[in-house]
């Protein structure tokens, strides 16, 4: 991850294809065998300090249609917090279901969560597939993970029975040093903000919006 950092920050964005992926990375998560921790306590007594770690987990395997992005920022929203106290539900609930989708989603179906449903940061892989975007790309991502097969989501994808919420309804979230999405929720970072203004608007801005 060093490497991959330090190339960024120096502006070398056309080396970043040939530096190899990390086969694990930093990230701040919850875990499943915690997800009762605060039962019985009122909400405002629940403390996301006590519930979020930061850990080294694996490297997801890239599939088709997806990017491996390094995240140079992130931003913290209401699902955050909601998953991080297990309110009004664990997560845990909508990574089991989706990982009952197919052998490529089981990989969300784990006994951590890697939140976060925003970012800025630079592409580091692409899977077969994508064509739009490559290793080097500076992005941010928007927090709809959409599977978009259904004809209800073609003219608009909030409508799609697939629809979910990027590091809360799936894992691989923006908290961490890597994340992973559908290339279709990547967008170009505006040139003239920082990493930390290119991340910090995605997701309030798309709920302000709808």
């Amino acid at each position: 991850m060093n490497e991959i950092r330090d190339a960024i920050l120096a502006d070398q964005l056309s080396d970043i294809g040939g530096l190899p992926v990390p086969e694990s990375y930093r990230a701040v998560l919850v875990r499943k065998d915690e997800q009762d921790m605060f039962a019985g306590m009122p909400t405002r007594e629940k403390d996301p300090r006590k519930s979020l770690h930061v850990e080294e987990v694996a490297t997801p395997e890239l599939g088709p249609g997806e990017a491996i992005v390094a995240v140079m920022a992130s931003s913290v929203n209401y699902n955050t917090v909601w998953t991080s106290i297990f309110e009004p539900v664990s997560t845990f609930g909508f990574l089991e279901r989706y990982g009952r989708q197919n052998d490529l989603t089981r990989r969300h179906d784990l006994p951590y969560h890697v939140v976060g449903s925003d970012l800025a940061g630079v592409v580091l892989r692409v899977g077969p597939g994508v064509n739009r975007w490559k290793p080097g790309d500076e992005v941010v991502a928007h927090c709809l993970s959409v599977e978009l097969e259904d004809p209800a989501g073609h003219d608009d994808t909030m409508m799609d029975p697939q629809q979910r919420i990027w590091g809360f309804e799936t894992n691989f979230g923006g908290l961490a040093e890597l994340a992973l999405v559908k290339s279709n929720q990547l967008m170009p970072k505006p040139a003239h903000l920082s990493w930390e203004e290119a991340a910090a608007p995605g997701l309030v801005n798309s709920t302000a919006y709808r």
